[in-house]
């Protein structure tokens, strides 16, 4: 595991501090570690959503489309 340095204002470095004691952190690597992980997922979900939105429509997700899919079902 490599390590970094960061610098921080005192105001941040209480907070952190708040945040690993409150929220059951071992030590403040974990809960930056933990914050880059959701960014990570969240930049992941993001260019998912911009993938879909910019892919050609297809089939209309209505009535007749979720009663096709119980109907599959239902055949087994």
């Amino acid at each position: 595991m490599s390590t970094m340095n960061i610098s921080l204002p005192d105001s941040l470095k209480s907070f952190v501090d708040d945040q690993v004691s409150q929220r059951g952190y071992s030590t403040s690597s974990e809960y930056v570690r933990e914050l880059i992980r959701k960014d990570q997922d969240r930049q992941h979900l993001r260019g998912l959503l911009l993938a879909g939105a910019g892919s050609a429509p297809t089939t209309s997700v209505d009535d007749d489309y979720f009663e096709s899919l119980r109907a599959k079902v239902r055949r087994g």
